[in-house]
Parts: C-alpha cells; sequence; structure tokens
C-alpha cells in the first residue's frame, strides 16, 4: 500500500536569493484566506540581518540535522545507503521549508505531504507515523539548538517562538496526514472483512482467502468457532468500528460481517471461545444469538457459520431458548427446517449408540417415551422393575449425553429416535415389513 506520506505531489519550495516580499522589521502580516485557516498568520520574523542569517544557514542546518540522525536514530543507521540519501534529502527539504516560511510570514507551514513530495514511493512507503514524528524532531530541535546563531541580536525570541510554531504546524499536519490514510485503510479492511467472511461463510477456502485472512491479521492459534444474531440498527461506521474493536478485546483473532441486519462474528484463540463469545452478547440487537460448535482452525469454519446460521433460522421453534444458545442445542428444530447435518448429527450421536448398546437401551427408552414419560408405565410395558426402568434410563443419558428424565432433553431423544427409524426403514431391503 502506498504511504499516506505521498502528498499532492509537489516538489520542495527552494528559498530564492531574495524574497520578492520579504517585510521590514517590525512590519505587520494580515492573515491570508487559506484552506489552513486554524493558524493564525504571524508578525514578520525578526529583521532584515535575522532573515539573511536563517537563509544562509540552510546547508549549515542540513548538515547538523544529518549528524543528528546518524547519532540518535537507530533505524536511519539501519537503511541502506540510497535511503539514508534520500532520507537526508527529506531532512533537507524541512529545512529549507523553514527557512521559505520564515522568511515569507504570509506563506503558510509547508506540511509533510510537501516536505516528502521529492523522495521516491520506495522510501516512502517503509517510513511510519513514528519515523516521520522523530525526523521532524530531530530537524525541529536542529534549527533550535542553532537559533542563537541564526539570530541577530534581539531576535532570539522571536526565532525559537518560529521554531515552535513551525513544528507545531508539521506535527499536525503528519497526524492529519495518517489519521485519513487511516481511515480509508479502516474503511478498505472493512471491505475486505466482509468479503472473507462470507468465502468462510460459503466454505469457499483457496490460498488467495488464506492470504487475505492473513492481511487481516488473523493469527490461527488455537481453535474457532462462529456466533450469529441480529444488529440492534443499521450500523454505521462508527459503531461497526467499536463493534470490531469489541470483538479484538474479547478473543485472540476475530472477523466481523454485517450482513444487513444479521451479524455474523468468527472468534479464535487458545482460550475459552464460549466464554469470550457471551461477553459479546451485549453487542447483538434483540432475538436469539446462536453459537456454533469449535473447530480446529479458521479454514474449517464452514461447519461452525452453517450451524449457527440454521440455528438462528430454527431458534424461535423454541420459545424458551437461553441467549445465547449453542447450535448443537437445537438440533430437533434444525432438523424441522430441513438441516441435513442437524438430522445426521442426532442419529450418530443418540439413536446409533443406543441401537449398538446392549442391556436393551434403545426399547427401554421406547417404551418410556411412548407411555407418556412414565415409569411405571413403561416398567409394566418391559415387565420389569421401576427401578430397572429409572437405572437404565440413566445409562441412555451416559451413553447419548442427553437425559430422558428432562422434559427439554427428552424431546431431542424422542426426535433422535423417530429419526432412526426412519432411517432404519429407508435403509431396509424391499419387500420387508416395516
Amino acid at each position: 500500500m502506498s504511504s499516506p506520506l505521498r502528498g499532492t505531489g509537489s516538489t520542495p519550495v527552494a528559498p530564492p536569493d531574495t524574497p520578492p516580499d520579504a517585510p521590514t522589521a517590525g512590519a505587520r502580516a494580515r492573515r491570508p484566506v487559506t484552506g489552513r485557516a486554524r493558524t493564525p498568520v504571524l508578525e514578520a520574523r525578526g529583521g532584515p540581518e535575522t532573515q539573511r542569517r536563517v537563509r544562509d544557514s540552510a546547508g549549515l542546518l542540513a548538515g547538523a540535522a544529518m549528524r543528528r540522525l546518524d547519532e540518535d536514530l537507530e533505524w536511519y543507521r539501519a537503511l541502506p545507503a540510497e535511503d539514508r540519501s534520500w532520507v537526508g534529502l527529506v531532512a533537507q527539504a524541512g529545512i529549507t521549508a523553514f527557512v521559505t516560511w520564515f522568511a515569507e510570514p504570509t506563506r503558510p507551514p509547508h506540511g509533510v505531504g510537501d516536505i516528502f513530495a521529492a523522495a521516491p514511493p520506495e522510501l516512502t512507503r517503509s517510513i511510519s507515523l513514528q519515523h516521520t514524528l522523530q525526523l521532524v524532531r530531530v530537524v525541529v530541535d536542529v534549527v533550535e539548538t542553532h537559533s542563537d546563531r541564526l539570530a541577530a541580536p534581539g531576535d532570539e525570541r522571536e526565532v525559537r517562538e518560529a521554531v515552535l510554531r513551525y513544528s507545531r504546524e508539521v506535527a499536525f499536519s503528519a497526524a492529519e496526514v495518517y489519521a485519513r490514510a487511516a481511515e480509508v485503510r479502516g474503511a478498505w479492511d472493512a471491505r475486505l472483512e466482509a468479503l472473507v467472511v462470507d468465502a468462510l461463510v460459503r466454505g469457499d477456502v483457496d490460498d488467495a482467502l488464506r492470504s487475505r485472512i492473513a492481511a487481516l491479521g488473523w493469527s490461527g492459534r488455537g481453535s474457532t468457532l462462529v456466533m450469529v444474531g441480529t444488529t440492534t440498527s443499521a450500523l454505521d461506521d462508527v459503531r461497526a468500528a467499536e463493534l470490531r474493536r469489541a470483538t479484538r478485546r474479547a478473543a485472540d483473532d476475530a472477523l466481523v460481517g454485517i450482513q444487513g441486519d444479521r451479524l455474523v462474528v468468527f472468534l479464535g484463540g487458545e482460550g475459552d471461545l464460549r466464554a469470550a463469545a457471551s461477553t459479546l452478547l451485549p453487542r447483538f440487537g434483540p432475538g436469539p444469538v446462536v453459537i456454533g460448535p469449535v473447530v480446529g482452525e479458521l479454514t474449517d469454519s464452514a461447519r461452525s457459520a452453517r450451524a449457527a446460521l440454521s440455528g438462528l433460522l430454527a431458534a424461535p421453534a423454541w420459545e424458551q431458548a437461553p441467549r445465547p444458545v449453542l447450535a448443537d442445542e437445537l438440533l430437533p428444530e434444525r432438523v424441522l427446517i430441513g438441516d441435513v447435518t442437524a438430522r445426521r448429527t442426532l442419529v450418530a450421536q443418540a439413536y446409533a449408540p443406543l441401537a449398538a448398546s446392549p442391556g436393551s437401551l434403545l426399547e427401554t427408552l421406547s417404551a418410556y417415551l411412548g407411555t407418556g414419560r412414565s415409569l411405571e408405565a413403561a416398567a409394566r410395558t418391559l415387565f420389569v422393575h421401576p427401578n430397572t426402568v429409572r437405572y437404565r434410563l440413566r445409562r441412555v443419558s451416559d451413553v447419548t449425553g442427553w437425559d430422558p428424565l428432562d422434559a427439554r432433553e427428552s424431546y431431542v431423544l424422542q426426535t433422535a429416535l423417530a429419526l432412526g427409524r426412519l432411517d432404519a426403514a429407508d435403509s431396509a431391503p424391499a419387500g420387508t415389513a416395516r
């Protein structure tokens, strides 16, 4: 990405030998009407002797600035020789810009974009905001250190004040340029993040997607889960940015997809992701919030996303569902809306283990559910003692993870039994009695 320091493309303005409208000592300059209206134009800086000294000292200040860069800035010393020469050109442009501004008080100070205009893109892309401010600080400190030599007797204070005002303007200019660049980068990242989330939900994972994921800063450590819900209202850029900051505080890795009134959040890391997801609950709007199953890595998260989105559609069928609710707790409701994965999961986790278990567990569960969840009625049907039924039902809970004595979980088991029997009937040979 190109550096935010690329400004208007103008080159640094060289100081004229004799300013055409250099003010005389004590003259006052009127405030011009410019785009940089926040800084009032100040009175003319120093007398003719000070003006001359400042112009003649440009080379001296540039040399002193180069020595200070080499002494104080480790990142500058680590640059290749060619890049160091370009940084030197930038420092000299900063000195030249100060000299020009000092001589012409009606001219607004040069911004960082103007100072860096002569540098090649390869350099400006490698100079961070921190490096820029360090460079500005060195240049300003050099000028301030030499202010006594620059000023004619009696003008020392005015030169120092000019240096301070100039440094303030350049620093504000740098912050403004980088702030605009951050806004542009933020908007680009948001668009890229939306594309990545859409691709992950669809399961379209390829090398290009992995590269985009890495560009968004996803570390890939630990597991991943997906949570979905609705937004409180249409999210503007500010609220969307705050939501993204909140998700990144909750987990090591986070991606956010805003799809109309639906919110899709990917969380990753080595901690308790379900606990992290619960902390984000206030960020969602009213209605159900569904958490998909934990998967190994982000590229496998399509399974978690599909389960969570299916659960969001099916959640209204369970009025007493907790908030948030796990997608695997909505398996019966997901089956009702045609979720094939939920159907297979129920059969594999409930019906199949019971059918393979000894001790008549499947028969006992069927009798219990078929007699209105009555231990005594099930015992009479099976010709066993009610304690035997109770013992077998505890074994059903151990085998499947669902407790038949709980109203909600017995409904899950009843749905699993119905699905298992349907599958068994479909797989029976033709002509076999059903």
